[in-house]
């Protein structure tokens, strides 16, 4: 595999089967197991136009080698509205290739493309050589993160 041959491509409909797998691999990753009714519906909403959600696969040929999901959203703080890196996964077989920063910069692309003021994520803090490259491609925002369930 070499970086020049891997292709980002805007998620679609026929590549459930390729998709779901990485989704897997994403929340093995994060030691988590989102319930298959919520990944289905995560699944319609990246492929709905009329949400603000999206998502791209990264292509070594015929196998999908990363994936990156997207929510566009307003802030009160911009004109332009700000686009959340929300998930980010390269499968381990591919990590080191340069696949992850080519998921990045194709969202930098996307948020450009759309007017959009930001590109932001969050990473967990023991992710450690993903925060390598991040803390080379874009800056700590020093914030910290608080949530509460609402359910």
């Amino acid at each position: 595999m070499s970086k020049e041959t891997i292709q980002i491509q805007p998620l679609a409909d026929h590549q459930h089967a390729a998709w779901l797998p990485l989704w897997r691999g994403y929340q093995a990753f994060y030691k988590t197991d989102i319930a298959p009714e919520v990944s289905e519906v995560t699944w319609s909403r990246l492929l709905d136009p009329a949400e603000p959600m999206g998502a791209a696969l990264a292509w070594d040929g015929a196998t999908a080698v990363g994936l990156v999901h997207h929510i566009r959203h307003r802030s009160c703080w911009t004109i332009g509205d700000y686009l959340y890196l929300q998930d980010l996964f390269v499968s381990p077989q591919a990590r080191g290739g340069g696949i992850g920063r080519k998921l990045i910069e194709y969202v930098y692309e996307l948020g450009r493309s759309a007017g959009c003021s930001r590109v932001h994520w969050l990473t967990h803090e023991t992710n450690t050589d993903a925060m390598l490259l991040y803390d080379r491609i874009a800056e700590r925002s020093g914030f910290v993160q608080y949530r509460r369930a609402v359910k």
